[in-house]
């Protein structure tokens, strides 16, 4: 049993910034209070700049990891600081409004500033999931609501997978993020895996180098 408070009990830590992205009006500030406090609300004020929220993850009984979730406003990405609020970035959350198709349409553009902004420690882009918001109307603006076609289209933008979500109704909003914290420390594993190997060759290099040098003031 897992001790509380300063037991030391967790035995790895990880602080991760996801960013939250998409048009204006699309529901990210909602689906970020609705994932923090689980609250929702019809009359939040549009995010001016960015906005930040931290959450505790519990992951499992040795990992603990911090979340900040960064609200950045829909017309940001035409202003200078997107390279600025995209820093250090380890996964994103694209969101698009089913009930208003320009939104979906804007989705592209806000992929490629974010692959162009920021990368993982290997060059390649940080995982990110679409979401579907507002899943709750009914109407979908001539989108196709089709499982097929949503995942080719993820395939063909590079997103890991995508959700539909409501804020409202809270549908997939807890998934969402997990899966995409899920992803996140896969990486983060196989990065450390990558490091600790390097470290290995190099004691490995420096024993042998040692032995070498034993042997030749023996001789």
């Amino acid at each position: 049993m897992a001790g509380s408070g300063g037991s030391g009990m967790v035995g790895t830590e990880h602080l991760f910034k996801v960013l939250v992205i998409g048009e204006l009006g699309v529901g990210k500030t909602s689906l970020i209070k609705r994932y923090i406090h689980q609250l929702f609300s019809q009359n939040y004020r549009a995010t001016i700049g960015v906005d930040f929220a931290l959450k505790v993850l519990h992951w499992d009984s040795n990992t603990l990891i911090r979340l900040q979730l960064w609200d950045i406003a829909g017309q940001e990405r035409f202003g200078n600081m997107t390279r600025v609020y995209y820093k250090e970035a380890v996964g994103a959350i694209v969101v698009f409004d089913v009930s208003r198709r320009s939104t979906f349409e804007a989705v592209v553009k806000w992929k490629d500033d974010l692959d162009k902004n920021v990368k993982l420690p290997n060059g390649k882009p940080i995982p990110a999931v679409l979401l579907a918001n507002k899943c709750d109307h009914q109407q979908w603006d001539g989108l196709e609501n089709n499982q097929t076609s949503m995942d080719r289209y993820c395939k063909e933008n590079g997103f890991v997978t995508w959700f539909q979500t409501s804020a409202k109704d809270n549908i997939n909003v807890d998934e969402a993020v997990k899966f995409l914290v899920g992803n996140i420390l896969s990486i983060e594993c196989i990065h450390q895996i990558s490091e600790d190997s390097s470290a290995d060759d190099t004691i490995k290099l420096t024993e042998y180098t040692e032995e070498r040098e034993n042997k030749s003031q023996c001789c």
